[in-house]
């Protein structure tokens, strides 16, 4: 990224984009209007989530400060959804360079990253004139506002092909969540990797203490598809398990059944599927015999994440273990994905809009805000700049 606050900003111009909004969609489940060309609730994410224009167009041309793109709209998993609505709620405050907590720096600190950005503009502007968007200069009024709205990785997936949001938010591959070849996605999408998650095992807190700290992936696999019903058989108190899932259609529960059963559609005995992540750590915390997957994100009180033994190799959920959750290594561990859709207003598959809030997460600034700071891991430096490489080139 370019540390010349002076250059980006001349790279400013009036020239037109033209930008095709996305087709009115349903709303999500966190009150967001699904579609890019409308207004709608807030995000979840503290804005009112509006445009500056009047949304009324499928088009918008950027030509004068009265007029303005159509708001960036994502959907999908409650696994990628504290990263990008994060990054949404940051884009939406447009915060100055003067805060030095959200954005920027001042006497008392600086955002992570900033010595590689240093710039007077607030976030969105910054990040929207790299690809040639026009600065507001004013807090709560970027260049373009961003919307992103609750629901599963295979709603996301879908809602992305069939045009009703900008971007499908997923913890699973499209190629799993579509039933699409390699070829299929490759053809029609661009899989934009923000970061990745460690996907844990979590059990029951009164469990855990009664000394199931680590399970082998054998004893796991066993627990999921039926043949092992009681704690007492892999070590713990005589108690049946209650056996947690994710909802099929879930990127975690697909990601789940091909790194721990062997197949997307592997068959699985639970007791009870549940949505969203976080209904998932509810259920742990309130029952006193259970086990669960689910993302890095959601680890809390009255739940312990435990040790998996695969092969002989001890994963535990300790970033200063020899051999951790955190490593590339881990049988569990998952990419994030944000995907855009390839089409003919768009055949790189990602306009300028998408790439200048896409970007925002590709950068040191990013990564520890919105990747690290809400629990997953970062991406490497070399993976960074391969996801950058995937965008339009910079006004």
């Amino acid at each position: 990224m370019s540390g010349n606050s002076g250059r980006q900003a001349g790279a400013v111009s009036r020239r037109k984009y033209l930008l095709s909004s996305a087709a009115i969609g349903a709303a999500g489940l966190a009150g967001c209007s699904g579609n890019s060309g409308s207004d709608g609730g807030d995000g979840g994410d503290g804005s009112d989530g509006s445009d500056d224009g009047d949304g009324s167009d499928s088009s918008n041309t950027i030509e004068s400060e009265s007029s303005a793109p159509a708001t960036v709209t994502a959907e999908g998993s409650s696994t990628v959804y504290p990263i990008s609505n994060k990054g949404s709620s940051y884009w939406n405050s447009n915060s100055p360079a003067s805060d030095g907590e959200y954005w920027g720096s001042n006497s008392e600190g600086s955002v992570a990253g900033w010595d590689q950005i240093e710039t007077d503009m607030n976030i969105a502007d910054y990040f929207a004139s790299l690809y040639g968007f026009e600065p507001s200069g004013e807090r709560s009024n970027p260049p373009f506002a961003t919307r992103v709205a609750l629901s599963h990785s295979g709603t996301g997936c879908e809602a992305v092909r069939d045009g009703l949001v900008d971007i499908g938010n997923s913890s699973g591959p499209i190629t799993a969540e579509l039933d699409i070849s390699e070829s299929e996605r490759d053809e029609n999408y661009v899989d934009h990797v923000v970061g990745r998650d460690g996907q844990p095992v979590f059990v029951s807190q009164e469990i855990y203490d009664a000394g199931v700290e680590q399970l082998t992936g054998d004893q796991i696999r066993g627990i999921y598809q039926g043949d092992i019903t009681n704690w007492s058989d892999v070590g713990g108190p005589d108690r049946e398990i209650f056996v947690v899932g994710r909802a099929e259609g879930s990127g975690t529960d697909t990601s789940f059944r091909l790194n721990m059963l062997g197949d997307a559609d592997a068959s699985m005995d639970v007791d009870s599927r549940f949505g969203q992540n976080q209904q998932v750590q509810q259920v742990l915390q309130d029952n006193d015999n259970a086990i669960g997957y689910m993302a890095l994100a959601f680890a809390g009180s009255g739940i312990q994440a435990i040790a998996i033994d695969f092969e002989g190799t001890v994963y535990r959920p300790d970033a200063d273990a020899e051999n951790t959750i955190f490593d590339s290594e881990y049988p569990l561990n998952r990419d994030l994905h944000m995907y855009t859709r390839i089409n003919d207003e768009t055949p790189s598959g990602t306009d300028m809009r998408e790439a200048a809030f896409l970007n925002m997460f590709l950068t040191e600034f990013g990564q520890k805000t919105f990747v690290e700071d809400v629990n997953y891991i970062t991406l490497p430096t070399s993976d960074i700049e391969s996801e950058r490489a995937k965008l339009p080139d910079q006004a």
